[in-house]
């Protein structure tokens, strides 16, 4: 008892604890107090289909529903012997409506004993009702809150029902007997016996309660109350008709006796279906005129029997029609829209498979309200939304892969915001290029993977019930990369992808499971291209790597640098390596991925360590032409080490690449730049006799003075020192200019070096269509395009032909005086570019 009122009650419990604490209540007002809190919150305590009609709303505000303090024994209305007893009464209510009726009409003359003790017997049991009501509380009207204080109650009975209930309950044919000494009562006393349908009024009140009982068929509850209101009137009137023959001085001239002279000598069975079969003949149509009046009492009669049958037909043919029609008002509705949604796609000439889309989709829509029911969903309390997802949707849930492994606490919360779907067949789910912005399970049915290429479609696979589509381009942050299309009926659960990204974040070790399930997942399909990576760690290693490093090496190779972003949030460390010592920086810097450069600087990654082959991501970037990215990674490094320039140089003329010490000094590294050990480039490839290594390094202007080296030929070296005196310095162009890359560390701020990265200082330049000259004599206003200056010449002749709407390819670039330019490495940051067709 007291944890269920501390339960319910917390405030009124903890209210009752202090007073016991101070004033020792004892047991018997303790037991008191809790009974009342009993009856109060029964429904709260027993909330079901069973007790919810006993609920007792209390108004805004109030708290406690027992507002006046009890007094005495009181009989509360909700309880459910109270409710049985009620029941009882509207039976015996029954009995008494129609045996009174056939009492007064049938048996006047001559009385039944067994019927007489019946009668009193259900006459007690009223006059024992009458004396429980005055210990029944009741609703007060205005507060609408439940009263028990005795007296009230007793006032408010003796000053509405009590005289009408006593007067239905006297038996005035025993007062009739008693005054007359005859068993045949008096018209006066048969009058009074009306009274008794006065009772009637609990049998509405009855079936009033049991319309809003949901535990009951509202169709068939509101059929059983018209069937007793018709059954109740034909009774009495066939009885009443009766009486007016058997009343009737002259046999022979009454509606029955003209059928049947001796009418009272024949059984009362007979008679008492001949009343019947007039009375609902009557009702129904005007009569077959077998029985029909004769005198003029029942000529009265039935005027006034067809008056009353006007409203009673009107009556039960509106509230037929209405539950008719109540339940097919759907039907009708879905008609409706069907019949505009017809109209409509003839109207505008749609063609035919999208009508039979559109057509199916409201047949599907219509079917599934029912099942779906999302409005009625959303007005529950949270926790039962909770409970009804993890009851339909948790055990499909749980088996997607993507969710293997992940806590019960995270799937629920998943759970509760997955809303299900019908979609019908050929119907596109999710479209080539969209963005993601849900993901989708199959609860049943399937769905075809389509690839949409030159405006054909490629059926690559069919995914089934279990599997899930749309989570890869979500958690990638992509456009969608195939169609997803339902190729029977499909129900799916949709989830927000915001929602998703959202309960990741919950918990670490469950965002790094999904994270990994999504990976694997990818491993299984072999749908990641890395390359070399491939190879080793992800066809040979059966046992999967615990911080996944291949996962996320496959994430930097395939560029996706939000992704990336995630995986490293996720607490992964971004210089783990492969089997040849590759981090995903050398991988991201070789393929030419940027942003993912960006994101792993970002995270704090090592930019110095070097492979199994002596590489740094900044030499992989170089020696893939991504020039970008080494500029990137060559700021940075230069930073920490002031002897990057000469490293990088000294490498390539140790390696007697050619190609790439070329593309250094494109870069504006010094020709004379020196490695931790003091040796320039020169040096080391006279050293090594590497003779078009040093040809490169001397006609670019390294610094011969003061090297002495017998392994390279003296006269190959004055050769090439005549020919660059007499003007065959080789002009390399300088994408970085020397003063940069000749600054120590401690002059470059590293909080610009990084806005630069993320292009707040990259190069732009203003693009333009026509010839300078000829746009100044026109006089031509037409604005330009301001552009970042891409890495290639033919980068931005595509570019200017999106810009601008033309093919680029064969225009000629000129500055503003005319003059054509043939490289990217002239131009330089502000510049106005000219493009002329």
């Amino acid at each position: 008892m007291e944890r269920n009122s501390s339960s319910y009650s917390p405030h009124l419990t903890s209210s009752l604890k202090k007073n016991s604490t101070k004033h020792q209540l004892d047991d018997h007002s303790k037991q008191q107090q809790q009974h009342h809190l009993r009856e109060d919150y029964i429904s709260s305590s027993s909330f079901n289909l069973k007790n919810v009609s006993k609920l007792i709303l209390p108004p805004l505000g109030v708290s406690n529903q027992n507002q006046l303090n009890s007094k005495g024994w009181v009989i509360s209305p909700m309880d459910s012997r109270y409710r049985c007893w009620e029941s009882l009464m509207v039976v015996l209510v029954a009995y008494s409506a129609w045996v009174y009726p056939f009492e007064v009409a049938f048996m006047h003359s001559s009385p039944n004993k067994k019927i007489d003790i019946m009668d009193n017997v259900v006459d007690l049991f009223f006059a024992v009702d009458i004396v429980l009501t005055f210990f029944v509380a009741y609703i007060d009207r205005t507060t609408h809150l439940l009263v028990r204080d005795s007296k009230k109650i007793v006032v408010r009975y003796m000053t509405t029902w009590l005289v009408m209930d006593v007067a239905s309950t006297i038996p005035y044919d025993e007062m009739s007997y008693l005054l007359s000494g005859k068993h045949r009562v008096a018209l006066p006393f048969l009058l009074l016996g009306l009274l008794r349908f006065w009772r009637i009024r609990r049998v509405k009140q009855y079936f009033t309660r049991l319309e809003k009982d949901i535990r009951f068929s509202y169709f068939w509850v509101r059929c059983a109350r018209l069937l007793s209101v018709t059954l109740f009137s034909v009774h009495c009137a066939g009885c009443l008709y009766y009486m007016l023959a058997e009343l009737y001085p002259h046999q022979g001239k009454t509606w029955i006796g003209a059928v049947i002279p001796n009418f009272k000598e024949t059984s009362l069975w007979i008679r008492y279906i001949s009343a019947m079969y007039w009375s609902i003949t009557t009702m129904t149509t005007v009569g077959y005129g077998d029985l029909h009046a004769v005198n003029t009492n029942e000529m009265i009669f039935i005027i006034f029997y067809m008056l009353f049958n006007l409203g009673l037909t009107a009556y039960l043919i509106g509230n037929m029609t209405n539950l008719v029609v109540e339940g097919t008002r759907r039907t009708m509705e879905f008609r409706n829209s069907i019949e505009a949604a017809s109209n409509f796609l003839c109207r505008n000439r749609l063609p035919p498979r999208l009508k039979e889309q559109i057509l199916a989709y409201m047949c599907l829509r219509f079917k599934a309200e029912s099942l779906n029911q999302h409005h009625l969903i959303e007005q529950l309390p949270k926790s039962i939304c909770q409970s009804i997802c993890h009851h339909l949707f948790f055990a499909t849930v749980e088996k997607v892969y993507l969710f293997k492994g992940v806590s019960k606490e995270i799937l629920l919360s998943l759970v509760a915001k997955m809303k299900a779907e019908y979609i019908p067949p050929r119907e596109d789910v999710i479209m080539q290029s969209e963005s993601p912005d849900d993901v989708y399970i199959i609860v049943s049915g399937e769905v075809e993977i389509i690839d949409c290429v030159m405006e054909k479609e490629i059926t690559l696979g069919t995914l089934h019930t279990g599997d899930m589509f749309g989570e890869v381009c979500a958690l990638c942050c992509r456009p969608q990369r195939f169609t997803f299309r339902t190729k029977t009926l499909t129900q799916l659960l949709r989830l927000k992808t915001n929602t998703l990204i959202e309960v990741m974040q919950i918990k670490k070790e469950d965002n790094i499971q999904i994270l990994k399930n999504l990976l694997q997942h990818f491993k299984q399909l072999k749908e990641l291209s890395i390359g070399d990576l491939m190879v080793e760690n992800m066809e040979e290693e059966e046992e999967e790597d615990p911080n996944m490093s291949v996962n996320l090496l496959s994430v930097a190779s395939i560029g996706n640098a939000a992704f990336l972003e995630e995986l490293l949030r996720a607490g992964l460390d971004p210089d783990i390596g492969d089997s040849k010592g590759k981090t995903p920086l050398h991988i991201a810097a070789s393929n030419g991925h940027e942003e993912c450069v960006k994101v792993l600087l970002k995270h704090g990654c090592n930019v110095h360590i070097r492979d199994m082959d002596g590489n740094t991501a900044l030499w992989d970037a170089i020696a893939s032409k991504h020039y970008s990215i080494f500029r990137i990674l060559y700021q940075l490094v230069a930073l920490s080490d002031p002897h990057i320039a000469g490293d990088l140089l000294c490498t390539a003329a140790k390696r007697s690449d050619v190609t790439l010490m070329n593309e250094l000094l494109k870069q504006g590294l010094n020709v004379d730049s020196k490695d931790h050990h003091g040796i320039t480039p020169i040096e080391i490839a006279m050293e090594q006799n590497h003779v078009d290594m040093v040809k490169l390094l001397v006609m670019s202007g390294a610094d011969v003075t003061g090297i002495h080296t017998h392994e390279f030929s003296a006269s190959t070296l004055s050769e090439m020192l005549k020919k660059r005196a007499i003007g065959h310095l080789i002009n390399i162009h300088e994408a970085i200019p020397s003063e940069i890359v000749l600054r120590g560390p401690c002059e470059e701020d590293k909080e610009r070096i990084w806005g630069r990265y993320n292009g707040l200082n990259c190069p732009r330049v203003s693009i333009y269509r026509g010839h300078p000259i000829l746009r100044k004599d026109k006089g031509v206003m037409e604005a330009g395009k301001l552009i970042r200056l891409p890495d290639s010449f033919e980068e931005l002749k595509t570019i200017a032909g999106e810009k601008f709407g033309f093919d680029a390819k064969d225009v000629m670039v000129t500055d503003e005086e005319g003059a054509e330019i043939d490289s990217i490495d002239v131009i330089r940051d502000n510049d106005k570019l000219f493009l002329v067709e």
